[in-house]
């Protein structure tokens, strides 16, 4: 019986959890977030890593994986040149221990 009920837990937390995918896309008017990406960690908003599986892909954690087609994706994402210009500004991470929020008040932006 406790077998039973830790398997429809388990099941129903992996279909309510979604992973933070996000597909880049071509133009600014397609995008949901604009982005400008830091040269230092300490200019950002939010430290992002990527992950090499769509399984390691966190929930609003600054873990992301990156889809091939818009149609997967949680958030569509356009990369702009300067950060007068983005919604949030971000740095890439070397290691996923290093990926969060530096501002939360920006966090809804990815929900």
């Amino acid at each position: 019986m406790k077998k039973t009920i830790f398997t429809l837990f388990v099941l129903l937390f992996s279909i309510t959890t979604k992973a933070q995918k996000v597909f880049s896309v071509e133009y600014a008017s397609q995008a949901d977030v604009k982005i400008f990406v830091a040269e230092y960690e300490s200019r950002a908003d939010l430290v992002v890593y990527k992950v090499d599986y769509e399984s390691r892909a966190g929930k609003n954690d600054g873990n992301w994986f990156f889809v091939d087609y818009s149609s997967r994706a949680d958030k569509k994402i356009f990369f702009v040149d300067y950060a007068s210009q983005s919604d949030i500004i971000i740095y890439f991470a070397e290691y996923s221990s290093r990926a969060g929020w530096k501002k939360k008040e920006k966090m809804q932006l990815f929900y």
